[in-house]
């Protein structure tokens, strides 16, 4: 059984810690609480030398201490605080580093509402039991065979087929659906290869719908997409040595995953308000005229600063574009600085949680909006970011690729 470390702060009194210990077990994991006596405690906060007024939060410290020097048996690690504590935020992020930095152990941080319920919870306990149980796959550089990705997103439904560490066929669809949209997609891939679903050597599915769908197909790997997503990134990439951020904007939630040597060790997921989604850039396209794929390149001819727009809001910002343009700010601007928009919340939720690690693999449908890729440049200081080739059919090539060493395991 996979045993994940939780140091948190708050969760017995919010009525939260029976839902992390259900979307636990729901992926055959078990939470374990490092000990810590009241001696150890003060010996530990001493020696990790970041002051805080909290006895919780010094607790944590501790439970991080007793982790890094191997007082408590672990494979992976939660932190959480309450979203309302700023000092619990600077504690998380500051224990996050530290483990990472002295330990090989994946950790999730979370910051958590009194209404959480597992099923919040469930992506982020079953990636981090997949990251420990599944290492030998996650750490395979190749495909091999015939074998089929499936990636069922909020938005849309990717499909790719793959022979020999190559992809020869695609599928994209928007997801309506979930089974029909899967089935159209899969036509898509395979029309003009010569093969049909007979001849697979393997399905692999992964994204919102992967349940159902690889139910019905009998799916030999069902998989979260954080760590399918992290693997076809540095595939794509040719970046499966070493170190890699990857970023995934999508049509309902983001993700941001740091891999080492092709192995996801740090991820957070989710953004409070679809202003820094898919979504606002569309109706942003919608209401300049335009096609979302023709928004980037629009985007690139303007000027964000002179069309500021809220960041943390859907409604209030498409309220910002409409009284900019009624103000004469011209349609390229107004593009610009919705691309801006979306990135800055996504560093200011997201990338400032983790430590970026260069390169930045984005990938995802929003990777193919030149202007969002400039302005997740911008943020992070100019830094180069890479869009690999099917970088929009990022989930479907990891599903195909992973599915592949299923046969290795099956057969050993």
């Amino acid at each position: 059984m996979v045993k994940i470390a939780q140091i948190s702060c708050g969760t017995d009194y919010s009525g939260v810690q029976k839902e992390i210990e259900k979307a636990a077990r729901t992926f055959g994991a078990e939470i374990v609480i490092p000990e810590a006596d009241l001696d150890y405690i003060d010996e530990a906060y001493e020696k990790f030398g970041f002051n805080c007024a909290s006895s919780s939060l010094k607790l944590m410290i501790a439970r991080a201490m007793s982790i890094v020097e191997g007082k408590t048996d672990a494979d992976a690690v939660f932190i959480a605080t309450c979203f309302r504590c700023a000092e619990g935020a600077l504690v998380r992020n500051e224990i996050r580093r530290f483990i990472q930095q002295n330990t090989r152990l994946p950790v999730v941080t979370y910051s958590f509402t009194e209404r959480t319920k597992a099923d919040e919870l469930f992506i982020r306990m079953e990636a981090l039991s997949t990251i420990v149980a599944r290492k030998s796959i996650l750490a395979r550089e190749k495909q091999e065979g015939l074998t089929l990705g499936i990636d069922s997103g909020s938005t849309t439904t990717k499909v790719v087929l793959m022979e020999d560490n190559e992809v020869i066929g695609t599928g994209w669809l928007p997801t309506t659906d979930v089974l029909g949209s899967a089935e159209k997609g899969i036509e898509e891939a395979l029309a003009g290869t010569g093969y049909t679903i007979k001849d697979l050597d393997g399905i692999g599915v992964t994204g919102y719908g992967r349940l159902t769908i690889g139910k019905h197909y009998g799916a030999d790997l069902i998989q979260e997409e954080l760590s399918v997503n992290s693997k076809g990134a540095v595939f794509l990439a040719d970046h499966q040595k070493g170190e890699a951020t990857v970023l995934d904007i999508g049509g309902m939630d983001n993700k941001v995953i740091t891999v080492n040597d092709g192995i996801p060790d740090n991820f957070t997921m989710g953004g409070i308000c679809a202003g820094a989604s898919w979504r606002f850039l569309d109706i942003t396209a919608r209401r300049l005229g335009v096609e979302i794929d023709e928004l980037g390149s629009l985007a690139m001819k303007a000027d964000y600063e002179k069309a500021m727009l809220n960041s943390y809001c859907i409604v209030f910002g498409i309220h910002d574009l409409v009284t900019a343009l009624a103000a004469g700010v011209s349609r390229e601007d107004a593009a610009a600085a919705a691309c801006h928009s979306v990135a800055e919340q996504v560093y200011e939720q997201q990338l400032q949680e983790i430590d970026v690690r260069e390169p930045l693999i984005q990938v995802g449908g929003t990777s193919l909006i030149e202007g969002l890729v400039k302005a997740v440049s911008d943020i992070l200081g100019g830094i180069d970011v890479i869009v690999p080739p099917y970088s929009q059919h990022i989930g479907a090539v990891g599903a195909a690729l992973l599915v592949s060493g299923m046969k290795d395991i099956s057969e050993g």
